[in-house]
């Protein structure tokens, strides 16, 4: 959908203020000028934290994940003459009595999941979370029915004898799962599920970020929080350390911890006979989250970032993200993606079953570029999925985000060129109405004009409410406070300044034409022109002076010695 844009030839740098300067090649090369993003991140960034964010871990006993070892449980352990799928039933239905009583005697709701289309699981957990007044402890359960792999009895025929005898085989299975959701003093939000039937494999999901602002709370070191992060805090340095404290070891621990508060599937003698529970690394997500000093240009910044990068996703470009070698024999499309929630753009790279994410969280407090790698199979980097690995697999996404960073690269072109807009800018008067001026640089202007990009492609048009749902999340705002008055100011301004129009007999708008090219011009010089052309020409000078940059220190050069002549003149 995107293409793939042409690879650049750019000469050495030291060509640029050498004898070659005044060239006529000159301009090419300056348009052609890029920085790497972690460069331009540097000097902007009052917030860097690198933390695990959400860790999906599966838990199994090692001994029942193959046929023989299915045997061995019931005809060794159990002294069960012949192993067969209708021992398994007595276990799981005491299991599930287990399970409703342990409700009962905690008072805990107890719901039925509806499809994932028409509920998510967080958000009906999160309503219950926010209503229970223990500092710990489960509060909800939620049953759903998922498909497992497990194990069935099969009727086979010895051809010798003509005899049947019972045979175990693996096979998948629709069967209720039941989710128990937690609250731990030192995690924070977590669920462990279990598998109603045979072997009963559980999944635990916590998040690191969570287990984060616990810490920092127990420790008394004053922070804000994102949803999902860390937006500023007051000790850096004491607030990296504990994200890196987050060990196997304490993971195991907690999990052990509820393990033995929670129903359990098998006996005490099981247990003790060596059938428990393992766990392995089903999804890891490493996040680098880097707080910017501008929030109110840090979209722009990161659009800016995904215009430039749209071939992240070529062979060549994979293999320096992660340091492997890829050939044709390599499984996986290599592509880059961009996909928009909303209003929020993301920037998706793959890798096999590896995936590297780039986005942008904006707060009304201020934004945070976040790039996160997601490891869904560990063997795609020959490292085992035993929870012992978690060290070797976090280094490797955490090295993952920083050379995205690395590789990614910024120029300071622009495609658009300046055009007169005093009449935008400016308050004036049309059809004997006052019309307030479109501020250019304003950020409620400029969210307003991202705002009309996007309700260009809306066929019906849009309404006070709909501008409302958009200009928020892109000032970093909830909606809930910005009233319709303040919203019919926005578009009286934008119809009087023939950006929008009204549908005839609604209450509907639609985006003029001229509307359109407007809102792009305006953005593109902002993002393209002006920020990145001060940056060049006010900033420190650096290890490489640009033909911009060059020509105004020069400037400055000829008007000192003017003005020294005409002094001695006099």
């Amino acid at each position: 959908m995107w293409g793939e844009p042409h690879p650049v030839e750019l000469e050495p740098l030291e060509a640029v203020s050498g004898p070659k300067a005044n060239v006529p090649h000159t301009r090419s090369l300056m348009m052609s000028i890029a920085l790497t993003v972690a460069d331009i991140l540097k000097d902007h960034v009052t917030l860097e934290v690198e933390s695990i964010d959400r860790l999906y871990l599966n838990a199994y006993v090692p001994q029942l994940q193959s046929e023989g070892g299915v045997v061995g449980f019931f005809c060794r352990h159990r002294g069960a003459l012949i192993a067969s799928s209708a021992l398994m039933a007595p276990i799981s239905a005491a299991f599930v009595r287990g399970i409703e009583q342990f409700v009962h005697d905690q008072r805990l709701p107890l719901i039925t999941f509806q499809k994932p289309k028409k509920e998510r699981k967080d958000d009906v957990a999160a309503e219950y979370l926010a209503r229970f007044p223990a500092h710990e402890g489960v509060f909800l359960v939620g049953k759903a029915q998922e498909k497992i792999t497990t194990f069935r009895t099969q009727k086979r025929r010895n051809p010798e004898t003509g005899k049947t005898y019972p045979w175990i085989y693996r096979t998948t299975a629709m069967v209720n799962q039941y989710y128990f959701y937690i609250l731990d003093e030192d995690f924070g939000p977590l669920f462990i599920k279990f598998a109603s039937y045979f072997p009963y494999q559980a999944k635990v999901c916590l998040n690191g970020h969570e287990y984060v602002k616990r810490q920092l709370r127990k420790t008394g070191i004053a922070f804000k929080a994102l949803d999902n992060g860390i937006l500023s805090c007051a000790d850096p340095a004491r607030l990296q350390a504990i994200c890196e404290s987050l060990t196997p070891q304490k993971i195991d621990r907690v999990f052990r911890k509820w393990l033995r508060r929670l129903p359990h599937p098998f006996r005490a003698r099981d247990r003790a006979a060596g059938y428990r529970y393992d766990l392995s690394i089903l999804q890891l997500e490493c996040s680098l989250t880097q707080v910017l000093d501008r929030p109110q240009t840090g979209r722009l910044f990161f659009e800016e970032v995904i215009r430039e990068n749209l071939d992240l996703g070529r062979p060549d470009r994979v293999q320096l993200l992660f340091a492997r070698r890829i050939t044709k024999r390599t499984p996986g499309r290599f592509r880059t993606r961009v996909i928009t929630e909303g209003v929020i753009p993301s920037l998706y790279v793959d890798y096999k079953d590896c995936r590297i994410k780039q986005y942008l969280k904006a707060v009304r407090e201020g934004c945070a570029l976040r790039t996160e790698t997601t490891i869904n199979n560990s063997y795609d980097f020959a490292i085992g999925r035993r929870l012992h690995n978690l060290p070797a697999l976090r280094a490797i996404g955490f090295q993952a985000n920083r050379q995205l960073l690395n590789i990614e690269r910024l120029s300071h072109d622009c495609l658009i060129g300046e055009a007169t807009f005093t009449t935008l800018t400016r308050p004036t008067v049309v059809h004997g109405q006052r019309v307030p001026a479109l501020r250019f640089a304003d950020p409620r202007v400029m969210a307003l004009l991202d705002a009309l990009v996007i309700f260009r492609l809306s066929p019906a048009g849009f309404t006070n409410r709909m501008l409302r749902d958009h200009l928020a999340p892109l000032l970093g705002s909830d909606p809930a406070p910005m009233t319709a008055g303040a919203m019919t100011y926005d578009l009286r301004r934008l119809r009087l300044h023939g950006l929008i129009t009204r549908v005839p007999h609604s209450h509907r708008y639609t985006v003029t034409p001229s509307g359109l090219r407007i809102a792009v011009f305006f953005r593109a010089v902002h993002a393209r022109i002006l920020r990145p052309g001060l940056a060049l020409t006010t900033a420190p000078r650096g290890p490489v002076t640009t033909p911009l940059r060059a020509a105004f220190d020069n400037l400055d050069h000829v008007i000192d010695r003017w003005c020294h002549d005409v002094g001695n003149a006099a």
